[in-house]
């Protein structure tokens, strides 16, 4: 139920009449700091277009989106979403491109009072939390539990899972020390500062890859892909550089 309010809560801010100039971009969570930097870039060579900003799990985005939200850009934390988006027809396919890489972290909280050295060490009895994003909706837990099938693990360390509505919720956790350890990108550690401590970088069949593309739907697809073609460019990517993301 609780799940279900936040949905109708994010569906009826989407549905609010957007103000000349607005361009509404749901992005994945891991983006929020990057592109509230990019936001102030862009606002200085587009004068009189304002970015509104909507960040969950990419799962979470895409459903509001096939519900009607009204959106312009979206930008997937995985490839697999951005294909659904494209599937129910949402996305203008000839504007999707990849922009950034990341990397999936194993981290722990800044103490590491489990003493985690790496995978192996979460089969341990001194391990008994694990956060992770929800393989079902949340692109990182889909990368997570790829990463822990191919290691052999995931069977044994699924019980200590905690399911996180997005990465950022894994994040929270860590940083509050709530659980022992968890699996984010390499970009959120970063962003958890002294508080989250990286174990190590996780081997990946499939590259963390995000795409971006502008809504079939959008309204307002100049402004659109004004800021799609900021986010591919130099200046876009010398910002995500900053936090840590990879080159596309």
């Amino acid at each position: 139920m609780k799940k279900l309010l936040l949905t109708l809560a994010l569906m009826i801010s989407l549905a609010a009449p957007a103000m000349a100039g607005d361009i509404t971009i749901s992005a994945a969570a891991s983006l929020t700091d990057a592109f509230g930097a990019i936001k102030t870039a862009f606002a200085k060579d587009h004068p009189g277009v304002n970015l509104v900003f909507n960040f969950a799990a990419s799962g979470a985005l895409l459903s509001q989106m096939a519900q009607g939200a009204p959106v312009d850009v979206f930008a997937s934390a995985d490839q697999k979403t951005m294909d659904q988006a494209a599937e129910k027809q949402l996305i203008d396919t000839a504007t999707r491109v990849n922009f950034v890489q990341n990397a999936l972290v194993l981290a722990t909280p800044a103490d590491n009072p489990a003493k985690i050295k790496d995978l192996a060490t979460l089969a341990t009895p001194a391990v008994k939390r694990i956060a992770i994003g929800n393989p079902d909706s949340v692109p990182v837990g889909r990368y997570t539990k790829a990463a822990l099938t191919k290691a052999g693990l995931w069977d044994a360390l699924s019980p200590k899972c905690i399911m996180a509505e997005s990465v950022r919720q894994v994040l929270d956790y860590l940083s509050r020390g709530e659980v022992d350890a968890g699996f984010v990108y390499g970009t959120d550690a970063k962003q958890g500062g002294d508080k989250v401590k990286i174990i190590a970088e996780v081997p990946v069949e499939t590259p963390v890859s995000y795409p971006i593309a502008v809504l079939s739907g959008s309204k307002e697809k100049k402004d659109a892909a004004a800021f799609v073609a900021f986010v591919t460019g130099p200046k876009g990517q010398e910002i995500l550089a900053k936090f840590g993301f990879k080159k596309p």
